[in-house]
């Protein structure tokens, strides 16, 4: 039977790397989705998830286990995908799929090619929308509507009250709709 979470930080943190090597084969993948959600290169966020499971291995210590070892590792990618941006200077974008993403399916164009033309089109203009967006916006955004996380998921990991969370959602949700609203009248222009 696998070792809990719970028990492979508390063996990280008497010093067993194995230990910590399994957290990582557990979570990487879905903390890579969401930080690569964040920031829509696929190389950056091969190097912000090795950046945050790195800092989460030098700070296993002091890992107090007051939420989910998932919860903190979200905490630290996030900052580290906000750090890195700043570094880098990149320009921030957003990806509604990543090349692993299953669950987004391609419609079949065979019979309407302008078809694919649109679709690449509209999805285009969220993606400059949602990258338009602020930080914390686009944060509750992935959370909630890119990676399917509860309320209360979103409260641990972001560190905020569930209302709050609310609050920021349905805020995030009209900025986004405005967004949108601007880029579809500047493309009729």
């Amino acid at each position: 039977m696998a070792d809990s979470d719970r028990e492979l930080v508390r063996r990280a943190q008497d010093g067993d790397p194995d230990a910590f090597n399994e957290l990582v084969l557990r979570h990487q993948e879905k903390i890579f989705n969401a930080v690569y959600r964040f920031c829509s290169h696929w190389e950056d966020a091969c190097d912000i998830t090795q950046r945050a499971f790195v800092n989460a291995f030098r700070k296993i210590g002091e890992f107090k286990g007051d939420s989910a070892f998932t919860t903190w590792m979200y905490r630290i990618a996030f900052n580290q995908s906000v750090s890195f941006r700043r570094e880098t200077g990149r320009q921030k974008t957003v990806s509604l799929t990543s090349k692993d993403d299953e669950m987004v399916r391609e419609p079949a164009f065979e019979h309407n090619p302008s078809e694919r033309l649109e679709t690449d089109d509209s999805r285009r203009k969220v993606q400059q929308a949602l990258a338009a967006l602020d930080d914390d916006d686009r944060k509750i955004i992935v959370l909630k509507d890119l990676q399917g996380y509860s309320y209360d998921e979103i409260a641990a990991i972001l560190d905020i009250p569930k209302g709050t969370v609310r609050s920021r959602l349905h805020r995030a949700r009209l900025a986004l709709k405005t967004k949108l609203k601007s880029f579809a009248g500047t493309a009729r222009s």
